[in-house]
């Protein structure tokens, strides 16, 4: 367990990265919505960050630990909804995101 993180940590980082890159490029989007270009614009540059560090992070670990990194993605949607868009923050997202954290975590560690 401890050595599957160990082996993984740096794709595993690199992935939770990537993932905030591209939340943040699509949170971007939607703020977007009222005909804001600098935040579409700044949503793209975002995402394809996202993207780069994304294939960038292959190198470091399994590709079946890697790859359910981005489920990260539903947390941080979450957490920036709830902060930035003021959406409600209700106890089912929060069982999803321990749910979906628990998910993560496990898969992380399962690569022995």
């Amino acid at each position: 367990m401890i050595n599957s993180l160990k082996k993984n940590k740096k794709g595993i980082c690199l992935m939770l990265c990537s993932s905030l890159l591209v939340c943040i490029g699509q949170l971007l989007w939607k703020l977007s919505a009222n005909g804001n270009l600098v935040y579409l614009l700044l949503g793209f540059i975002s995402y394809g960050l996202g993207a780069l560090v994304m294939l960038y992070a292959y190198k470091f670990g399994s590709l079946s630990v890697l790859q359910p990194m981005l489920s990260a993605n539903y947390i941080f949607t979450i957490i920036f909804a709830s902060a930035i868009l003021h959406e409600q923050f209700t106890l089912f997202k929060f069982i999803g995101i321990i749910t979906i954290f628990l998910g993560v975590l496990l898969i992380g560690c399962g690569d022995e």
